[in-house]
């Protein structure tokens, strides 16, 4: 049945799994041996199997390829259904799907779990689309979908925001009288919640003859993300009612809620909750969250005191302070920080330079902007839209246009976003018809302008008495509508 796949895999850079080999027989196989005076023996097929299960959950992968150039070079693959899947299944719960595709395609008889194993590997390792492929692939193999396939098909459909195909399994999971599976369940309603669909995922939730704690922390999360704070606090208190208890998960929904909401009072008691039960000293995110809250609420004491708490301070630590900062008008602190961090060796990113060059702008920081622009340079993130934007923004503001224009000369994606800013910049300085020669410019690269170009290009022109209905008229002829149409 599998008789080509040894060779297929030495045809190709497989060798490796050979050359790494530190013999895993040794540590297996040959010290029993050695102690009982017996002769070495290669593994057994279900030896192998037992560890390739054992290494999948634990994720390790390079002794995972050394047992397979061992399974190779004994022969124990050779005409081994239950080895190759268990091998396949390995190399997709530790993200390599091309290796695991290889097996996959040589194996005749694909059982359930093979075809499931595949389907998660590439819904869980951003390959959405080839994981609906293959579902859609089973029933003609015999295969027909379980209660373990649909939550990552589910998965992939909300991933891709493919509304009508995930409408279209959902009625599938119905007919095949799944829908009250509690894991399939919590995959319809975090794929709802993916389109934005609030009433289709509250219904789905209506429906659930059982719910535990995921469910409950993916309809808070779900009103969080789609606009709906105050519904996570009462879908909140019906969770109590139900007797769950709130896990780190359903705090972090509600610490984003009451960063939407500004609602301090409730931030400052889970922060009681989380420090009476201990929580946050081994979850970052958690206290990430919190720091957040208390600079949305513009309690910045609050927020330097977890800061301080901190005991491994990452990127997302340090940009929430400087954030905070930059968005309550505390200028030279937040580059007060930023300098801090650098000094420190943390990592940098976009939302790091972001935060800082808007803190720049307050102040009008010219100088400090450029050596900020030198080390984005240095980071290698000269080329990031989101930072090239906020470049250009900041030059202008700062009274450096040369400077602005050069930077969105260099950028290689430049977006609507970027194309704004450089005009607002030019409406800025009183520099109308270079404004509108950007915004030409812009609409002979096909880039459609939105209401944001629009005021920018308008602001440009007032500022340079370019507000005559007829040179108006002509400029943007082709984006006005005639007179009585709609």
């Amino acid at each position: 049945m599998n008789g080509f796949l040894a060779p297929n895999f030495l045809k190709r850079p497989y060798t490796d799994h050979l050359k790494k080999l530190p013999l895993l027989l040794p540590i297996y196989t040959s010290a029993a041996a050695a102690a009982n005076g017996a002769p070495w023996q290669p593994l057994t097929s279900l030896q192998c199997g037992a560890m390739l299960q054992s290494l999948s959950n634990g994720k390790s992968f390079e002794i995972g390829q050394q047992l397979h150039g061992h399974m190779i070079s004994c022969g124990t693959l050779l005409n081994n259904a239950y080895l190759n899947t268990k091998l396949a299944a390995f190399y997709t719960s530790c993200g390599f799907m091309d290796e695991a595709q290889v097996i996959f395609d040589q194996i005749v008889l694909k059982n359930i779990f093979l075809w499931n194993s595949m389907i998660r590997g590439y819904a869980s390792n951003g390959n959405s689309k080839k994981s609906l492929v293959l579902y859609r692939e089973m029933p003609s193999f015999g295969q027909k979908p379980d209660n373990f396939t649909y939550p990552f098909v589910l998965k992939a459909c909300g991933d891709l925001s493919l509304v009508e195909i995930g409408r279209r399994v959902h009625c599938e999971v119905v007919v095949c009288g799944l829908e009250s599976d509690i894991y399939i369940g919590n995959s319809l309603l975090a794929m709802y919640s993916k389109f934005g669909k609030m009433d289709m995922m509250k219904t789905v939730f209506d429906r659930m003859p059982e719910r535990d704690v995921t469910s409950w922390n993916t309809m808070i999360l779900g009103c969080v993300k789609n606009g709906d704070p105050r519904e996570a606090f009462l879908i909140f208190e019906m969770m109590g009612k139900s007797g769950f208890v709130a896990d780190c998960t359903t705090l972090l929904g509600l610490l984003s809620a009451c960063t939407d909401l500004v609602a301090l009072k409730i931030g400052k008691a889970i922060h009681a909750y989380v420090v009476r039960n201990n929580l946050a000293r081994f979850n970052s995110f958690l206290i990430n969250s919190l720091i957040d809250m208390y600079c949305s609420c513009n309690f910045m004491v609050a927020a330097r005191r977890c800061f301080k708490e901190v005991t491994r301070k990452d990127t997302v630590s340090w940009n929430s302070l400087i954030s905070g900062y930059s968005r309550n008008a505390d200028a030279l602190e937040s580059l007060r920080l930023f300098c801090q961090m650098v000094l420190e060796g943390v990592v940098t990113d976009q939302v790091t330079f972001v935060a800082v060059l808007g803190a720049c702008v307050q102040i009008t920081a010219l100088q400090f902007s450029m050596s900020v622009h030198s080390y984005i340079i240095k980071q290698g993130l000269a080329a990031n839209s989101m930072v090239g934007t906020a470049l250009i923004d900041t030059y202008s503001k700062c009274g450096d246009l040369a400077c602005s224009r050069y930077v969105f000369n260099e950028m290689p994606d430049k977006t609507l976003v970027s194309w704004s800013a450089l005009i607002a910049g030019y409406g800025l300085h009183g520099k109308g018809r270079e404004a509108l020669s950007i915004f030409h410019d812009m609409i002979a690269n096909s880039i459609t302008p939105d209401e944001g170009v629009f005021t920018s290009v308008l602001t440009a022109c007032s500022h340079a008495g370019l507000v005559g209905e007829e040179y108006l008229q002509s400029e943007f002829s082709e984006f006005v509508c005639p007179s009585g149409s709609t």
